[in-house]
């Protein structure tokens, strides 16, 4: 998939995540590449706009120890549930060297998950998953 493509099914997973939580379950997200001629941001939408991109490494920190060592294929996720403020709270790859983050910068996901309409909002999470697996993020 395009980039286009990938930013509306994440926009409209995360707007139908909103509505089964009852408010917000992520106030930002991105698309961030590790190929260096794409500078790194891809897409972003959150109230950081200007600070974000200096605050990926400190940001990621959570994340990049929770998953150290490990392979992801297209689709795969992981959540830091201890990540306070904006460091990223969701991880997803969604192509082969393209990952989604998204966070809460008010709430960690241990808080997030301790209410219960958290389940169908993860659902939606899960669709979203799938949808890169089964069509990764194709970037030029």
């Amino acid at each position: 998939m395009d980039l286009a493509t990938a930013r509306q099914h994440i926009q409209a997973s995360l707007e139908r995540m909103n509505a089964h939580y009852g408010k917000p379950v992520f106030d930002e997200w991105a698309v961030l590449s590790l190929a260096a001629k794409h500078g790194g941001l891809l897409a972003y939408h959150g109230p950081r706009v200007e600070s974000f991109r200096t605050n990926v490494p400190g940001d990621a920190e959570p994340l990049r120890v929770l998953t150290a060592g490990r392979s992801f294929a297209e689709g795969d996720f992981e959540f830091a549930p201890e990540a306070p403020g904006t460091r990223y709270d969701a991880l997803m790859k969604v192509g082969a060297a393209s990952f989604l983050v998204c966070n809460h910068t008010g709430r960690t996901m241990v808080e997030i998950r301790a209410d219960p309409r958290w389940l169908k909002a993860q659902t939606v999470f899960v669709e979203l998953s799938e949808k890169f697996r089964a069509d990764p993020l194709v970037t030029m």
